[in-house]
């Protein structure tokens, strides 16, 4: 398997705390048959990771990993929450797209979709990248308004779900919302997110057990081969996506 998505760089936001949590997770990742990890640092207002930086960490990691003999191979990338210069600073070569490739993660606050969201992702892929949305059904406005979602996938945006959304570790209405977005055909991707062993670890197997569970083999073999597709940077699997419909609310009398 393929992680796109994890915190597994030490020191630099609040993912491994030390180096030798990183290797802790490297451990746990390769346990779960995941033989290859895109480093996905934050960049917001907390976190100042840039381009360079990232790099650097990316590849000290890849030695020491390699010294301690965990076969993981870790690729660049970035968490970036949406900001209105982003495509400045991607022209100033500070912005990490995922393995260098033409795809970019954007992280929404938890709570709103900024109004411009939807002209940057537009203007994102005016650039030449494709953006993708992560944790979506974490996000508490677009679960309320799943339209805004299906708008940003029909005009060329893709999505991310959270391994731990899907098997209940985030609660039962995100984990129902995530399985609306993959019936929806409104996700692309499936990754850990993880920041640690304890309590954000990365659930992958136990995910795509849920997925062969629920919607079969196909799904399987759907997200594990958009995962290497991105890391190639080739063109993804795509289903055309559907609007969630909203579940009728009976008043009774």
């Amino acid at each position: 398997m393929i992680d796109i998505h994890c915190h597994i760089l030490n020191g630099i936001d609040d993912g491994a705390k030390s180096i030798n949590d990183s290797i802790e997770m490297a451990k746990e990742a390769a346990r779960e048959g995941i033989h290859t990890i895109i480093a996905t640092p934050h960049l917001n207002n907390q976190y100042d990771n840039r381009k360079k930086n990232i790099l650097t960490s990316v590849e000290e990691l890849n030695n020491v990993l390699s010294q301690e003999k965990v076969n993981i191979k870790i690729l660049p990338g970035q968490e970036p929450r949406i900001y209105g210069e982003i495509l400045e600073d991607f022209e100033r070569d500070e912005i990490q797209t995922l393995n260098d490739t033409q795809y970019l993660f954007i992280e929404f606050p938890s709570n709103h979709v900024p109004r411009y969201a939807e002209k940057l992702l537009f203007d994102i892929q005016v650039k030449g990248l494709t953006p993708i949305v992560v944790h979506p059904e974490r996000n508490s406005e677009l679960i309320e308004r799943p339209e805004l979602l299906y708008k940003f996938v029909e005009k060329g945006a893709l999505t991310q779900l959270t391994a731990s959304s899907l098997t209940g570790y985030f609660g039962k209405k995100i984990k129902e919302f995530s399985i609306q977005l993959i019936e929806s055909n409104l996700t692309h991707f499936v990754a850990s997110d993880a920041h640690n062993i304890v309590n954000r670890s990365f659930k992958m197997g136990e995910a795509f057990d849920f997925i062969e569970s629920k919607f079969g083999m196909d799904y399987v073999y759907l997200f594990s081969e958009n995962a290497e597709l991105l890391v190639e940077g080739k063109n993804i699997i795509k289903e055309i996506p559907e609007p969630i419909k909203k579940k009728k609310r009976f008043i009774l009398f």
